[in-house]
């Protein structure tokens, strides 16, 4: 029986893992169902945003057992990277809801999103040096490019495990609400998305992270502004201006 669900709510998607028994740990079974489900989404222009995870933990890391005896080729094997890499590759905004733990390859899932919501009692970290290793779902990468390589380096070399306050101040979260609202929270986010239009939203996602790609600010600006430009022989972009203008709502087509 699958342990990854999806229900699309709104033009949202909720993705959620469900192994309870323990405390949501990824499995290479469970990240290739999610893999399944990103590859539906990626595909489904109806979908303007996709949340990821839920109340209870959102991912206490791998499943360490089955990694203890593996070599180097199966560690390979067991390696999450090029799944996550379509979570982030993703058209659309993701924003991960973040209860509970959050650790190993469970925050790495959570770094593949576009942005992060934690309840108050959440707990992060990339504890994976106490195991004689380091992460390897991106997690020495996607984290330096957030919040800076000193405060990476301190984390992934300590293996510390911070709280959500921590989290939010170094800016691996975005908000911090409680428990009850993280679920509400992420799919108000994710409804202001879902109210644009999906061709200046696609757009701006791929901008910015294409942006951080390039070695000057002058290159990147050029990249934008052919992109910036572009967005004028849309149908979006007349009905958008033509709204603001009257006064009245956006009806966007997509087009």
């Amino acid at each position: 029986m699958g342990r990854v669900k999806c229900e699309i709510r709104d033009r949202v998607a909720i993705v959620s893992v469900g192994r309870p028994e323990a405390l949501n740990a990824l499995n290479r079974e469970i990240v290739d169902e999610i893999e399944a489900v990103i590859d539906e989404l990626a595909a489904d222009e109806s979908v303007m945003a996709v949340v990821i995870g839920g109340t209870e933990n959102f991912a206490a890391g791998a499943d360490i057992k089955g990694l203890i005896e593996c070599d180097s080729e199966k560690a390979r094997a067991f390696a999450f990277h090029d799944s996550y890499n379509k979570i982030m590759n993703l058209p659309v905004p993701t924003v991960a809801a973040i209860d509970g733990y959050a650790l190993g390859g469970g925050l790495e899932l959570a770094l593949a999103c576009d942005m992060r919501i934690a309840t108050e009692s959440a707990k992060m970290g990339l504890p994976e040096i106490n195991l004689g290793i380091m992460p390897g779902a991106s997690g020495t990468i996607r984290l330096p490019r957030l919040v800076g390589y000193a405060k990476a380096c301190e984390l992934i070399l300590s293996g510390a495990v911070i709280n959500a306050q921590e989290a939010e101040k170094i800016g691996l979260v975005n908000q911090i609400v409680p428990k009850e609202e993280l679920m509400p929270t992420a799919m108000k986010w994710c409804q202001k998305f879902a109210a644009k239009g999906r061709i200046s939203l696609v757009t701006a996602k791929k901008t910015i992270a294409k942006g951080l790609t390039f070695p000057t600010v002058e290159e990147a600006g050029r990249y934008e502004a052919d992109e910036w430009a572009k967005l004028f022989d849309t149908e979006d972009q007349k009905e958008g201006m033509r709204a603001f203008v009257e006064k009245r709502k956006p009806v966007f087509t997509g087009k």
